[in-house]
């Protein structure tokens, strides 16, 4: 397999099929290489992302979309993947529910809100959706592993799609991790290496092991423009279930960044394609105080992303250098929104209070999320008015360690109806 760094010929000599994928385009300087597998620009060293030739549009490809599969390959004519990917052995994510949140709206006094729930996904995180498309990627170009540095939902997704593949699955966490997303990984029999570092030491880690190991697709590394790609799918799905059309404001928790990167994408790209009326929409990111450094440089006005050594129990967020916290800025302040963060303390009573109100039991990142939404509303940065969406990307089983000090039983009491009375329970 070519290195990432090796020159490659120009897109139009390439034989990948990837469907309306067409070159991978450079997000800094616009040069253009053949479809491969590529991450850095051969011209400036900035990254590459998926550029695409749209052959349908409109009403025909609307009607096409809603006859397709009731998964994420109802997408396949807006991704990079191969024709007849529904028909290839996958755990086919995606069409995970958009949740009418009246219950929450009303404790913080907004009048339309959404939860976007992705726990509903087979491994129960987003993850799903990018490693789906990043497998059929991987694929198409040849490679026989898959692998990745995770900070959990990740390595439970990779597992699992490879499992089903029926391929080997190579996994590094960090050693801390959560022992719910250990276990979880474990369990799909793939190699897991666990790793005495943070997130940014594992992923300088598979950076170098995939310049070595020529068959191996990380799918964060090597493959990561088709990776990132399937966070489009969040978009147009919001987007489909809103009866075609935007909302006018969406909270977006930030690890890497480029989940609220792509959903603008998706956005954009809906309206490109006629399938969606052009209207605005505010893009706020959140994180946790903890790992914050896309917050910071939102707030300190600079387009600068400093690294930081992440300290906070939103692990699955914990990336102290986000590969797209730059576009996460342009994102943000071309929309008009913002990026806030909050206090492990304020995570805590987020996931609490989503549950509560909802019915919704997200992980850490979650908390992290509705958390930042009713900070964005306290401050006046978010319109209580506005029809908002907020993402919801894991489970709370994985990260029961996060709350377990402050929830539990109301009561204990002996097995007899005055024990209960004399409790209060009634």
């Amino acid at each position: 397999m070519t290195s990432v760094l090796t020159p490659a010929p120009t897109a139009a000599t390439s034989t990948v099929d990837l469907g309306p994928a067409v070159a991978l385009s450079c997000r800094e300087c616009g040069s253009r290489i053949e479809l491969g597998p590529y991450y850095a620009c051969t011209e400036c060293f900035g990254p590459l992302e998926v550029a695409y030739e749209f052959t349908e549009r409109g009403e025909a490809l609307r009607k096409k979309i809603e006859a397709g599969p009731d998964n994420i390959w109802r997408w396949a004519s807006l991704l990079p993947v191969p024709a007849g990917i529904a028909d290839t052995p996958n755990i086919n994510p995606g069409q995970t529910k958009l949740v009418r949140a009246d219950n929450l709206a009303r404790e913080l006094g907004m009048k339309t809100l959404w939860v976007k729930d992705d726990s509903g996904n087979p491994t129960h995180s987003f993850k799903d959706r990018v490693v789906a498309v990043a497998l059929a990627a991987a694929r198409e170009l040849g490679f026989t592993v898959l692998a990745c540095p995770s900070t959990g939902n990740l390595a439970n997704a990779v597992a699992a799609a490879a499992a089903r593949a029926g391929i080997r699955s190579v996994v590094l966490v960090p050693a801390n991790l959560e022992q719910q997303k250990i276990l979880t990984t474990a369990a799909y029999g793939g190699t897991l290496v666990a790793v005495d570092g943070n997130y940014d030491d594992i992923n300088r880690l598979a950076g170098q092991i995939a310049a070595e190991q020529d068959d191996w697709a990380f799918v964060n590394v090597n493959v990561r423009p088709y990776y990132a790609e399937g966070s489009k799918t969040l978009g147009f799905e919001v987007a489909e279930q809103l009866g075609w059309r935007l909302p006018e404001q969406v909270v977006i928790p930030i690890a890497s960044g480029a989940q609220l990167v792509k959903i603008d994408k998706g956005f954009q790209e809906l309206i490109d394609l006629g399938l969606v009326d052009s209207s605005e929409y505010k893009v706020f990111g959140a994180q946790a105080t903890g790992c914050s450094p896309v917050a910071t440089a939102f707030k300190a006005g600079t387009d600068t992303v400093r690294p930081v050594k992440p300290d906070t129990i939103a692990k699955s967020l914990a990336i102290g250098n986000p590969a797209d916290g730059p576009y996460v800025l342009d994102v943000t302040r071309r929309t008009g929104g913002a990026v806030e963060d909050v206090s492990d303390e304020e995570v805590i009573e987020g996931i609490k209070l989503l549950a509560r109100t909802e019915g919704i039991f997200a992980e850490t990142a979650g908390g992290v999320t509705v958390a930042t939404l009713r900070k964005l509303l306290a401050t006046g940065q978010l319109d209580p008015e506005a029809e908002t969406v907020i993402f919801n990307t894991g489970d709370g089983l994985k990260t029961l360690d996060a709350i377990a000090h402050v929830v539990g039983p109301t009561a204990r009491i002996a097995p007899t109806l005055a024990a209960f009375e004399e409790a209060g329970l009634a």
